[in-house]
């Protein structure tokens, strides 16, 4: 099994704050928000090796940062998308692919957002995942709040966790759980992504995937507790800075 981080995006909502500094080296709490997640993956059994995806741009900062994490019981390779610019970025899903079809040999993947921040450990996560393979297993989280759940992707599942409704950013949300970018896809269920872009066309976003994907085989939520914040905002961020610790 391997993780993937993704930290491709350029933040353009945080502009001018990390114009020249990659999201995912934004500090919570005083450590980056992509050590938040890597250091969830340490005390995971059956883990050959943790990547970070990241463009052209930010890639000499990653693995600087990479450099300075490498007494792991994992090895930690940094991926250049090769894009420079917001224009050229790959989308999530894009970058997904870009990965994923370099690999020599199939693997299980985690997939993690590096803007994902939340406190409870994945060991609960990474159980009922591989108990659900070959299914794809969606992580999820109660944010007891409808109308912000309008920004996200809000999901319904039955008594067995199986997604039986996503949408994207409704208007009017069925419910207050949503989707994290916390994925784990077996090596069996990878081909679907190369179906879904080539059908739709589509590389952004990982929940756009994941509306499509319950639709074709079951798809699983694992829904998590504690505290959870998607840094996509100067409010988001604020609030994490000021709250994830409390």
């Amino acid at each position: 099994m391997k993780v993937l981080i993704l930290a491709g995006g350029y933040g353009t909502r945080l502009y001018p704050l990390i114009k020249d500094t990659p999201k995912a080296l934004l500090e919570v709490a005083g450590r980056t928000l992509i050590d938040h997640i890597f250091e969830k993956f340490t005390g995971i059994d059956g883990i050959e090796e943790v990547c970070v995806v990241t463009n052209d741009k930010f890639a000499a900062m990653l693995s600087q940062w990479g450099a300075a994490h490498q007494n792991k019981p994992f090895p930690l390779r940094v991926i250049n998308d090769g894009t420079r610019t917001p224009e050229e970025r790959l989308g999530a899903i894009g970058d997904l692919l870009f990965v994923f079809e370099k690999e020599s040999q199939a693997s299980d993947w985690v997939v993690a957002g590096s803007d994902n921040l939340f406190n409870e450990g994945i060991k609960d996560f990474m159980i009922s995942a591989r108990s659900k393979a070959p299914a794809v297993t969606v992580g999820a989280y109660d944010i007891r709040d409808i109308a912000s759940a309008s920004k996200y992707g809000v999901i319904e599942t039955d008594g067995t966790g199986k997604i039986v409704s996503l949408e994207e950013k409704p208007k009017a949300p069925k419910s207050s759980l949503i989707s994290m970018c916390l994925y784990y896809f077996p090596k069996a269920s990878l081909g679907h992504i190369r179906r879904f872009v080539d059908e739709t066309r589509s590389v952004d976003t990982t929940g756009g995937y994941i509306q499509w994907l319950y639709q074709q085989t079951p798809v699983y939520g694992f829904k998590f507790s504690g505290k959870w914040y998607d840094i996509g905002s100067f409010e988001s961020y604020n609030e994490a800075k000021e709250h994830f610790l409390r």
